[in-house]
């Protein structure tokens, strides 16, 4: 009887500790989330502030020259 109390005490132990990496996981996670949230808001900034700077390489419809064949 008392190997077994011993063997639920380990187990409810581990589970403590088990509980404990998931929690730190959790907020790991969650606080990497917040860094890439804000690396993909900075990269739409920086790519909206590229485009509006730079002209576009494709002429339009009224720049294009005709083909040779006309």
């Amino acid at each position: 009887m008392q190997q077994m109390v011993n063997r639920i005490e380990e187990l409810e132990t581990k589970l403590a500790f088990q509980e404990i990496t998931v929690e730190e996981l959790n907020q790991e996670v969650i606080a990497l989330n917040k860094v890439v949230a804000e690396q993909q808001f900075q990269l739409q900034l920086i790519t909206s502030k590229l485009k509006a700077i730079e002209p576009s390489n494709i002429a339009s419809q009224g720049e294009e020259t005709p083909p040779p064949h006309y």
